[in-house]
């Protein structure tokens, strides 16, 4: 375990985002209960109709160099520094996922060798308006996907604000599960844009939104050999309801508060309890204080992982100024970059 870093002592919001646990609290948060006995059936059949969509990939169009610069992270987690690592160049793609949605994406390669690895980079709930330069992985071809109805290449009118209630009304329309195709689809879509990935090994990276989604799609697409997942969403939604909170947790929340029914729904799209399904060595970046993702949720992620794994302890996670924020975002790049070179082939 990295080391242990301490929250701030002091913050303008109205509630605990430490929720009053510890990091030996945290390690101990179980997680949910709840998992409908058909939990596995459902995602599998999920999977397997997401196999048969012809994702028709395109190249559309290739960045000029200027796209590396002022690239930031879109997920309100740690971060910023300018772009590290080898030249890369990028591409702007689209493909069509499960329902015959049409998405946009990135897809960016070495710019001097053949790539030696391959992955898909999931984003946050900012969207995905530009692919990042930052990859912990050197020589990687990567997929960065904008997943439906998100900003800025996937906006769809029939997929509105908040993005987190749109379907809830039923495990088959939530808008997880087809975020989920879309990670699935982006593979297909990378396999196709370069046919030369279909043998390398296949990584994973996700922030926030996209970790949490990530943890939902890794366990049933045995095409993932590796996942990285930074301050997590949806993990222990039993738990997370009870908390309060802002950003998307709240929504949920407030739905639950006047329909209780959607536990019903959500326990289908529970991170922690995807979790006890995933047996690909993973990483996870944990925060002891985070007022968007109750950390007791991103460590049930974790703790729930049934493979190998590996946790970095963060200080803080989502939209919060410090002045360690560069420093803290370095030292967690280091230990994810330090996670895929030991997964390595």
């Amino acid at each position: 375990m990295a080391r242990r870093p301490m929250p701030p002592r002091t913050h303008p919001y109205p509630f605990d985002p430490t929720y009053g646990h510890d990091l030996d609290a945290l390690t101990a948060v179980p997680g949910p209960d709840n998992e409908p006995d058909d939990f596995a059936a459902f995602w599998r059949d999920l999977y397997e109709r997401c196999r048969e969509v012809r994702v028709d990939a395109r190249i559309e169009e290739r960045l000029d160099d200027g796209w590396r610069r002022g690239a930031g992270p879109d997920d309100g987690s740690a971060g910023g520094g300018a772009p590290d690592g080898p030249a890369l160049v990028a591409y702007r793609i689209s493909y069509t996922s499960l329902g015959g949605v049409r998405l946009g994406g990135w897809l960016t390669l070495p710019a001097d060798a053949e790539p030696s690895r391959a992955a898909v980079v999931a984003h946050g709930y900012g969207g995905r308006a530009a692919p990042d330069p930052r990859l912990p992985i050197d020589g990687v071809a990567a997929v960065q996907p904008c997943l439906r109805g998100l900003p800025a290449l996937s906006e769809m009118p029939d997929i509105g604000t908040p993005h987190v209630l749109q379907g809830i009304a039923s495990r088959g329309t939530y808008v997880h599960g087809g975020c989920a195709a879309d990670v699935w689809c982006a593979v297909t879509a990378l396999h196709e844009l370069v046919p030369a990935t279909r043998s390398l090994r296949l990584d994973f990276q996700g922030t926030s939104f996209g970790g949490g989604i990530g943890a939902l799609a890794l366990p049933w697409d045995e095409r993932f050999t590796s996942g990285q997942l930074t301050v997590p969403s949806f993990g222990n939604h039993l738990l997370r309801v009870g908390l309060e909170c802002l950003g998307s947790g709240s929504h949920v929340r407030e739905r639950y508060l006047c329909d209780p029914s959607v536990l019903d729904v959500v326990a289908y799209f529970d991170a922690a309890t995807a979790a006890r399904h995933l047996r690909i060595p993973v990483h996870v970046g944990a925060a002891l204080f985070d007022a968007y993702v109750p950390p007791p949720g991103q460590f049930a992620v974790f703790n729930n992982l049934a493979g190998p794994k590996e946790l970095y302890v963060m200080p803080f996670g989502h939209y919060f100024d410090h002045p360690d924020d560069a420093a803290q975002h370095a030292l967690l790049r280091s230990a994810i970059r330090a996670f895929f070179a030991r997964t390595a082939p």
